[in-house]
């Protein structure tokens, strides 16, 4: 009998699910340096909530674009 999960499928989940975390942060980072001001601060510091739904929007448009490519 053929064994459902097979080692191979692990590690490929585990390196495009690292590989698609360090392009996220990478292009946060990216995002951050082009926007005026210091997003964190603006965040956690001064409680901006309009900034922070932009970044978490952002986030997951950038997460949704790397999903797909690595998918296809």
């Amino acid at each position: 009998m053929e064994e459902i999960i097979q080692i191979k499928y692990i590690v490929g989940a585990l390196a495009f699910s690292g590989l698609g975390l360090v392009i996220l942060a990478l292009a946060f980072i990216i995002f951050d340096k082009f926007t005026p001001g210091d997003l964190w601060k603006e965040i956690f510091l001064e409680k901006n909530l309009p900034v922070a739904i932009v970044v978490g929007s952002i986030a997951l448009a950038i997460a949704h674009i790397i999903a797909a490519a690595i998918h296809s």
